[in-house]
């Protein structure tokens, strides 16, 4: 089954009559163009009824007994890059839950490319999968957000679930999990951990500006700065992909142009790794010249020399939630019953700072005694 738009957010299952109807031909022949059949269907039938199974949202029954428990669940991580280590690790935790009930799971990768993830959050419908799993930063504009929720609801329609992990959540009461962490405060913590060594000109360098996790680790690290009463300097920041390159092309560039900074405050440990490769060939030692933290606390921050002090991200954890959110939503919702009440749910996880051996107190500036408040814990 499917389902079709009706009035306001409420939606209507469509059948394969629905379909029929509405390519003016024989449920017969709907079935045989869904099903691949040898039986000779003019081209003009099948491009007639496969538009109309588009613009309807079809899903074929056998997808949707799928959903409703005759067959294995399956969950779709997307992903936006395999190779990154924190994606990795939320992927690591969504499989291990999964595998424990007996689920499979599959990971499609979406490029960095917006469009490549609509796309393949409604092929992950068409499907029948029992949950999408969305990782990583979403893009913030209209349209995206937009296309985003409908699909959120086509997936909730056939009793399917979109979760989304280290991300916000959608605008309005959407039918979605939220899986986050409090990126935000992680930031603001890092930052007045540095601006509490004494540290003033501190190069900021939190990720891609169009991507929501760096929007949010540089609002907390000028929420920092503003609590210290230290005027935040826009000639030192740089935004940029969260890579070595980046990292290391942000330092070389700065040392040239504002070469005063004493610190630097990166959006990820990768890039902190990029950071610390640049100092080195400009012949500066770390943290003994220039103190580096970095933000997320991949096995990479305890394996560089100096260990890096970093922001700690549950990233293992979170997969594991998404997982336990999907299966106790499929429990009490059954084959037919809905979820009654908000249809959004935002869970939160917490962060905390791992001081490690990549900061000093600066020589150029007094060290600040004076403590920020801030709900995130400092570890060692």
């Amino acid at each position: 089954m499917s389902q079709r738009k009706t009035t306001g957010d409420a939606v209507a299952r469509v059948t394969i009559r629905d379909v029929a109807e509405r390519a003016g031909v024989s449920v017969a022949s709907v079935s045989r163009v869904l099903s691949g059949s040898n039986y000779p269907v003019s081209d003009t039938v099948r491009s007639r009824v496969m538009q109309v199974v588009r613009d309807l949202d079809y899903v074929t029954n056998a997808h949707a007994r799928s959903l409703a428990g005759m067959g294995t669940p399956t969950v779709a991580i997307l992903i936006n890059n395999v190779t990154a280590a924190a994606f990795a690790h939320i992927a690591k935790g969504v499989e291990g839950a999964a595998t424990l009930r007996g689920w499979l799971s599959l990971v499609g990768t979406t490029g960095d490319d917006p469009e490549r993830e609509l796309a393949l959050v409604d092929l992950m419908r068409q499907q029948g999968v029992a949950a999408v799993v969305l990782l990583g930063g979403a893009y913030d504009h209209d349209g995206y957000q937009l296309r985003m929720a409908r699909f959120a609801r086509s997936l909730d329609a056939v009793g399917s679930h979109l979760v989304l992990v280290g991300r916000p959540p959608l605008q309005g009461d959407v039918p979605a999990t939220t899986v986050d962490y409090d990126n935000e405060s992680g930031a603001y913590a890092m930052a007045g951990h540095l601006l509490s060594a004494g540290h003033r000109r501190i190069l900021t360098l939190p990720g891609p500006a169009e991507l929501s996790t760096a929007q949010g680790r540089l609002n907390g690290a000028r929420r920092a700065f503003e609590a210290y009463g230290v005027p935040f300097d826009r000639g030192l920041l740089r935004q940029g992909p969260y890579d070595e390159a980046y990292g290391y092309a942000a330092v070389d560039a700065a040392l040239h142009e504002t070469p005063d900074f004493t610190a630097v405050l990166a959006g990820s440990d990768i890039v902190a790794a990029g950071a610390m490769q640049a100092l080195r060939a400009a012949g500066l030692r770390v943290p003994e010249d220039v103190s580096i933290t970095g933000y997320d606390d991949i096995p990479l921050a305890s394996q560089l020399t100096p260990q890096l002090t970093t922001v700690h991200v549950p990233y293992e954890e979170m997969g594991r939630v998404a997982l336990h959110a999907v299966a106790d939503r499929r429990k009490s919702a059954g084959a037919e019953a809905r979820r009654t009440g908000p249809n959004a749910e935002h869970l939160v996880l917490g962060t905390h700072v791992v001081v490690r051996n990549s900061v000093r107190s600066s020589k150029r500036y007094p060290r600040v005694t004076a403590s920020v408040r801030t709900a995130t814990k400092v570890s060692r």
